[in-house]
């Protein structure tokens, strides 16, 4: 009964922590496609987060090596993927230390090696699209899942420039304490310049709504963006949990083998049991 009951509090604590989880922000989360079984997709993946990710977000349970199980040769990883003098074998790391991280943007960058295990790759993937120019950051950036962050878009050169329309809906109090309808309509154009306009709605009766709307420049641009943040939301994905591949085929012959060893177990039991009556 001890054990039950300990059990049920484990549960009770782990959903707790889901839910917190799944309300952060309030942003509703596109869904990812799933390319963990993409060699190509992966390496591209690896690629985009060499290049733009690891100059401040380390990978410290990552060796570069453990690259060659998504098809890449040692010989490619030291090519494309090694600029520092870093050697095959040594873990992702970045030279920048918390307390330059904490001084420079606010907080220490987080290491990535198990992000997506914690947040998940529809959170990767929602969060580095929904990034937008906000000149009254600090950093000249705003992220709709993850209001006021201290990270810069790091992929907007390959984003191309776009515009954003926020249209919400929600109840106010007036001066003289009643509460009323406001309609709010924010653009922020490509240079992250906004302008915000109110107004008063009289005969509104319906419930609040929040709508964000997006507007690319390059809309060619834009669709390459997409499937590149997808790459790379899927590579974070498999770094998280490197053998995820193999547990998945090794878990299927598991349970053919519980199958065909519940077929002989059911069998064998029927044969001894066949002459007590």
């Amino acid at each position: 009964m001890i054990m039950i009951k300990k059990l049920l509090g484990a549960i009770a604590i782990s959903l707790t922590f889901t839910a917190a989880f799944a309300s952060e922000g309030g942003y509703t989360l596109d869904h990812a496609p799933d390319r963990i079984n993409d060699m190509a997709a992966l390496q591209n993946g690896a690629k985009l987060f060499v290049n733009y990710c690891l100059n401040c977000h380390s990978a410290n349970s990552m060796r570069y090596n453990a690259l060659t199980q998504i098809g890449l040769t040692d010989a490619e990883i030291k090519k494309n993927l090694l600029f520092t003098g870093d050697r095959v074998g040594d873990m992702m790391n970045v030279a920048m230390t918390p307390a330059d991280g904490k001084k420079w943007f606010g907080t220490a960058p987080p290491d990535l090696s198990v992000m997506a295990r914690a947040k998940g790759t529809d959170y990767i993937y929602t969060y580095l699209r929904t990034f937008y120019r906000d000149t009254s950051k600090h950093t000249g950036w705003d992220n709709l899942v993850f209001p006021s962050v201290a990270m810069p878009n790091p992929l907007w050169q390959l984003q191309g420039p776009r515009e954003l329309t926020r249209i919400s809906i929600h109840e106010a109090e007036s001066p003289d304490g009643k509460t009323k309808w406001e309609r709010t309509t924010a653009k922020y154009d490509a240079q992250g310049f906004s302008e915000i306009k109110t107004e008063a709605l009289s005969n509104y009766h319906g419930p609040e709504i929040s709508k964000d709307t997006f507007q690319a420049v390059d809309q060619s641009k834009m669709a390459s963006y997409d499937n590149n943040v997808a790459d790379l939301s899927n590579f974070l994905g498999w770094m998280a949990e490197p053998s995820q591949l193999f547990r998945k085929k090794l878990g299927v012959w598991v349970m053919l083998f519980l199958a065909l060893f519940l077929l002989v177990a059911w069998r064998l039991n029927a044969a001894y049991w066949k002459d007590v009556k």
